[in-house]
């Protein structure tokens, strides 16, 4: 059976005029006692605009879709996200249990005025109740108990019975406008208990309509006889506006049948027709009361043609809203336990068999409980009517913010628009700091701890974050107004293509790179073999698998993925049209090493952290387990590869030709203290650079491209968090025994380069004229494209010279030479660069075509 059976009528109007006429119908007409009546109608004015800008956005967000229930904070927290929607929600929940609260100590102050000790001995006062500040707790909490009963029983008690509520209510109305007419004028005289044992009595009077009653009433604020102060316009707006804090009562309905329909015609009609009836009221009791007005507030009784009339329907509608009140808080705190933002609410979920949330209910009473301590009406009506602000607010907030990130179909209601949400939530926090401007600030205050401690807790969610839709409008904007013309090198950052076969034996260098990008784009690359004669593209379901790869391994890439039928084309395709265009690639090196499985190692991907992470959490489909079994196990000695050297060498030309610099990654694997828990900052650390190309001793630029280049990227990792504090140090390669002695003067030379660039390195100066003599003489036959062998004499010798040098350092920066313009050539370079960093440790091999140094201001 479909739950969703109600209709605007019962659905809407009746829960949302109940809530609004509550206690304050009757009891706080006294607004035109203290306040007067032009100032009166001008709170009503006030009151209701404020809450009809934030009734306009409930509207507006409850045709974007169905409304389920908790009300405010469902459509706060499905709107604006998690963070402000819990704390919000939180909130919310709070100002219904302190109107719940309010709305029985207003009960007990009715029934007390009729059967107190101290009630006046006027007809129809049976004064057998004792008084007291005690026995006002105690009176409210045997009324707490009954509304506990029967909200434990089920909230379809409160609703079948609301209609019936609501007719006592409105006969309870027509007998004062009856009373009004058919009623002739009369004086009382009031009896007050004063301080020690003294009797105050008052003469008040009731004169009819009257033309002088009516001036009389126009202005003037008075002492309050209930807490002995003096009222002011922020005091009696603040209780006044309590009456109005009823409108989201429809919305909390999850039962209804047609919500984008009921939800906005229901409340807009429910909110005109209170309007009419206080308005009317305050005309009537204007032209009709004097004195009575301030010192009695349950003069309505005391004029009426049959004062239980007015009894039975201060009694009804108090207690109708009370129990409204708990099972509204109740509803939020259970939604908000559902939604698991704050775990000492988690116990909140539990429901009966019939769905009753019957310990949100229990939490809902017991909260109640400590407001009637207040023992107060107007002592609480404050806090209750800031924080039914700040959620109207906040309402207004997520309107505002659907509407700027342009969402599409919305809004479907017509009468919105972002005015009216900016209007309402600059209305709404005014008028918050002119009721009370010390628990404005406190909610506030209040609001910003939760937003931290849920962003702090980060809760991911299916509810779709508005966040990202404002971030992808400014994003969007601002991409726009990017124009690369305008780059220039003293600006630029690296902005990295990492390609990862297998992040299992990847994650190091993935890290490594993270630190490496100093705050440029970073993009994890992966081509998947194949093509699209596939039922559907395989790359689609495979995004949530890397992005929960990002997550675990804490760094901050994007990632993009591409189907093609080589790596050497998807590589093209990734460097081409990868969001902003990357100005490096990275790639693992090839070898033929048997690749360890970082899964293994690291505790964040090891099974025994399966059970730690919070149960229910939404994990956009991936978990632990099916993260660990979407990667495939690393490659064994036998596999076969899926690159040739000659496909590997082509990406690496093909980078530089698209004037891109390329950075070799090898013995990564060995490099340690890059995870995100990792405290390491670099003290301990050595950064080793050999700006020579090594593979051709004849070369002794030191200011071309590619070594600056390598300057800078090892200057760029040496600002990162975790290298810090590393040691920089730089060799020079020199041949002593030569007859030119040009390096002495080479050597200051670039100790000046060094300071014009701002980077701090020791110069070390390795002699190496041991490792030349193996290198054979240049053949003027060969170009720069098509290099001649090199003897593996020279490798071995540079290779142990990087050995003896470079063993201790952390990670090494090399020359990397341009590579072989023929194909035939590819396996020779691979064979030559693995030769030279064979057993080195983290080494990244960098060619630069880019200049990235810039000496002037």
């Amino acid at each position: 059976k479909d739950p969703r059976k109600l209709n605007t009528f019962f659905g809407v109007m009746v829960p949302t005029i109940l809530s609004m006429f509550s206690i304050v119908l009757f009891l706080r007409t006294f607004v035109v006692g203290h306040a007067g009546l032009l100032q009166g109608l001008l709170m009503v004015i006030v009151a209701y605009t404020i809450i009809s800008l934030t009734i306009l956005s409930i509207c507006a967000i409850s045709t974007n879709g169905a409304i389920q229930g908790g009300g405010a904070y469902d459509m706060i927290s499905r709107s604006l996200g998690p963070e402000f929607g819990g704390s919000i929600g939180l909130m919310f929940f709070l100002a219904k249990v302190f109107a719940c609260g309010e709305y029985v100590l207003g009960l007990v102050e009715a029934i007390l005025d009729v059967f107190g000790s101290d009630a006046s001995s006027l007809s129809g006062r049976v004064p057998v109740l004792p008084q007291g500040y005690w026995y006002t707790v105690l009176y409210s909490s045997i009324v707490l108990l009954l509304c506990l009963l029967v909200c434990l029983v089920g909230a379809h008690i409160y609703s079948r019975t609301a209609f019936v509520i609501l007719l006592v209510v409105t006969v309870s109305l027509l007998s004062i406008f009856i009373s009004s007419v058919a009623v002739k004028p009369h004086d009382f005289v009031i009896t007050r208990q004063g301080s020690g044992n003294q009797t105050l009595r008052y003469n008040a009077s009731y004169t009819g309509f009257s033309a002088t009653t009516l001036r009389n009433n126009l202005g003037g604020y008075s002492l309050d006889y209930s807490t002995n102060t003096v009222m002011s316009f922020a005091t009696v707006f603040a209780i006044m506006f309590t009456s109005c804090t009823g409108i989201m009562a429809g919305a909390n309905m999850s039962e209804l049948k047609t919500p984008s329909v009921s939800i906005p015609k229901g409340t807009i009609v429910a909110v005109f027709y209170t309007f009419t009836v206080y308005v009317l009221l305050f005309l009537l009791v204007s032209a009709t009361c004097d004195t009575l007005l301030i010192q009695d507030y349950g003069f309505f009784q005391r004029i009426n043609i049959w004062p239980p009339f007015v009894t039975i329907g201060i009694y009804c509608a108090s207690l109708s809203a009370a129990m409204c009140a708990m099972i509204g808080a109740s509803r939020i705190l259970h939604a908000l336990a559902l939604d698991q933002l704050f775990l000492p609410l988690a116990p909140a979920a539990i429901t009966s068999s019939s769905g009753n949330p019957w310990v949100a209910v229990l939490y809902t009473w017991g909260l109640a409980q400590c407001v009637v301590f207040a023992g107060q009406l107007n002592a609480v009506a404050s806090l209750v009517t800031v924080f039914y602000l700040l959620a109207f607010a906040a309402v207004d907030l997520a309107c505002l913010a659907l509407e700027w990130a342009s969402a599409p179909n919305f809004p479907t209601f017509q009468l919105f628009s972002w005015h009216t949400c900016l209007l309402g939530i600059l209305s709404c926090l005014v008028m918050m700091f002119v009721i009370n401007p010390v628990y404005s600030s406190g909610s506030i205050v209040l609001l910003l701890l939760l937003l931290l401690f849920l962003h702090y807790r980060s809760p991911t969610s299916s509810w779709g974050y508005i966040s990202q839709a404002l971030i992808f409008h400014q994003v969007r904007k601002y991409l726009l107004m990017l124009d690369v013309r305008k780059d220039h090198v003293k600006f630029w950052r690296p902005q990295v293509l990492l390609m990862v076969a297998n992040p299992r034996s990847s994650c190091q260098l993935i890290l490594f790179v993270n630190q490496l990008k100093k705050g440029g784009l970073y993009v994890l690359g992966h081509v998947q073999l194949g093509d699209l004669t596939l039922p559907s593209d395989p790359v689609q379901q495979q995004y949530n698998f890397w992005l929960s790869l990002v997550d675990k391994l804490g760094v901050k890439a994007f990632v993009d993925l591409t189907l093609s039928p080589s790596v050497r084309q998807g590589t093209q395709h990734l460097l081409r049209i990868t969001g902003m265009k990357p100005n490096m690639l990275i790639l693992g090196f090839y070898d033929s090493c048997t690749p360890e499985d970082f899964f293994l190692q690291d505790t964040a991907f090891c099974d025994s952290s399966i059970g730690q992470s919070n149960e229910g959490e939404y994990n956009f489909g991936v978990d632990l387990p099916s993260l660990q079994a979407h990667f495939p196990p690393v490659r064994h000695v036998e596999s076969p590869r899926w690159l040739s050297p000659e496909e590997y060498v082509g990406i690496i030309s093909d980078a530089i030709k698209m004037n891109k610099n390329v950075c070799l990654g090898r013995y990564f694997f060995q490099l340690e203290g890059e995870g995100k828990d990792s405290k390491v900052d670099g003290s301990e650390r050595t950064i080793d650079v050999w700006p020579l190309n090594l593979l051709q001793p004849g070369s002794r630029d030191y200011e071309d491209v590619c070594s600056l280049f390598l300057l800078q990227m090892a200057c760029v990792l040496n600002m990162s968090s975790k290298w810090r504090h590393a040691r920089m140090r730089i060799f020079l390669n020199v041949e002593t025994e030569s007859s030119d002695q040009g390096w002495v003067v080479n050597e200051e030379t670039f100790r000046e380069l060094l300071r014009k660039l701002r980077i701090r390195a020791a110069i070390k100066i390795v002699p190496w004229d041991s490792v030349v003599q193996h290198h054979a003489q240049p053949d003027r036959e060969h170009s720069a494209e098509q290099p001649q062998a090199l003897s593996e004499g020279f490798l071995s010798a540079v290779n142990s010279m990087l050995v003896e040098n470079s063993s201790q350092a952390a990670v090494r920066f090399l020359y990397l030479p341009r590579p072989p313009a023929h194909h035939s050539q590819a396996q020779q370079y691979v064979a030559q660069l693995e030769a030279v960093t064979s057993g080195l440790g983290p080494t990244l091999l960098i060619h630069g075509v880019t200049p990235v140094t810039y000496t002037d201001l």
